[in-house]
């Protein structure tokens, strides 16, 4: 693992200033950068940050983006929403200035293990949810990453015993180049962010960037259930599968009514499939892919059944896991799939019904809304925003 970046005297450029971009500038400015920070809003659409920004000596260029700012660097970082081929990145990269995403600067001053956790589906919930496990072992757990939570934001908490759980998403992985983690998962995919990398291939091709930099003493889990995720299986890291349907050499399954841990051939019952108070098949993968990832950090089966168990009962009995497991995906990330939305909606099925609640559709155009399954408990959908009428076509 590549040592702490020094900092001290570069010039460091922080392209985009919402949490990420903040946080990022303010944590190099700390240590002794150079920084600059660009934004195409204006000073009063950004807020109170700015005047924490100044304070900090970061020099502010608002309003739009000058080439020159660009060209003048040791050092850009550009905010995720920000395409990675944008044509001033492109300029400063031809100049060879070094381009990096945040998760690869927190990685270079990062201390403890690394779990990261991608998918087109389920990120959340999976990363939540091996924290939450990791916790209820004993484990020192920080939770970061896409979920909400810049990862350079972490790095004062971690410790050399500290495990932190990275929720990644393409746009973060496509700009890595030492980024490396002890446990990657790679839930699923289906097409997504097509409008921001251009194609199918390239989306992939961001996605599996979890897997670029691990060695022969990393792991990596896939899902073995999904075709578009088995032809992308590293070769250096252990690899470890789990499975709705069959079962696995190395890795997580079902068996009968059993949720079962395979392990240098030696097999475990961690729970029982009907303990899981989650709805719908594509929870069930959440948990055997959280199952396989704490059961090779160290967790018991103990503590993975008990974790597994007050993670769903305390979200549940709250009225929480209503919006983070059933709208969220319906309005986030499920909703722009038509393979994945049907899923999400089956598992309504399950759920005690609740007074109907907005749907909001996302401004894409890669994908259409599906009919739900006639079979579900699905009684209204209002969908809002500037594509709904499309959307609720016939």
């Amino acid at each position: 693992m590549p040592g702490p970046v020094e900092l001290k005297n570069k010039r460091v450029l922080v392209v985009g200033l919402a949490r990420t971009g903040v946080t990022t500038a303010l944590f190099c400015a700390a240590r002794g950068a150079k920084v600059t920070a660009t934004e195409s809003r204006a000073e009063a659409e950004i807020g109170e940050n700015v005047g924490k920004l100044r304070a900090s000596g970061v020099a502010l260029e608002l309003g739009g983006h000058q080439e020159k700012t660009f060209l003048e660097q040791d050092l850009i970082i550009p905010s995720p929403g920000v395409p990675a081929n944008a044509p001033l990145l492109q300029a400063a990269r031809a100049r060879g200035v070094a381009i990096w995403s945040e998760i690869e600067l927190a990685y270079r001053f990062r201390q403890g293990k690394l779990i990261g956790i991608t998918g087109s589906n389920g990120k959340t919930t999976t990363s939540s949810l091996v924290e939450y496990i990791l916790r209820t072992a004993s484990f020192p757990a920080i939770l970061a990453g896409n979920i909400g939570t810049p990862l350079i934001s972490c790095v004062e908490r971690m410790t050399h015993e500290t495990i932190t759980v990275v929720e990644l998403s393409s746009f973060q992985l496509e700009l890595i180049q030492n980024f490396r983690t002890d446990i990657s998962v790679f839930l699923n995919l289906t097409p997504d962010h097509l409008d921001r990398h251009g194609s199918m291939d390239a989306y992939v091709a961001a996605k599996s960037r979890i897997f670029a930099n691990q060695t022969e003493e990393d792991f990596a889990i896939l899902n073995a259930d999904d075709p578009g995720t088995t032809p992308l299986a590293p070769t250096r890291p252990h690899l470890y599968w789990f499975s709705r349907k069959q079962r696995v050499a190395q890795g997580t399954f079902v068996r009968g009514s059993e949720i079962v841990f395979r392990n240098d051939g030696m097999e475990e019952v961690v729970l029982k499939q009907e303990e899981v108070p989650l709805p719908g098949a594509h929870n069930l993968e959440n948990v055997l892919a959280a199952v396989a990832a704490t059961r090779l950090t160290g967790a018991s089966s103990k503590a993975v059944r008990e974790g597994v168990l007050s993670f769903c009962k305390r979200h549940y009995a709250k009225g929480r896991f209503w919006h983070c497991s059933l709208a969220r995906p319906l309005t986030k990330s499920r909703a722009r799939f038509p393979a994945a939305w049907p899923s999400s909606v089956r598992a309504l099925s399950i759920v005690p019904w609740r007074p109907p609640r907005k749907l909001r559709a996302p401004e894409t155009s890669s994908c259409w809304l599906p009919r739900a399954p006639a079979s579900t408990n699905l009684r209204i959908t209002s969908i809002v925003g500037a594509s709904s009428k499309r959307w609720c076509t016939n």
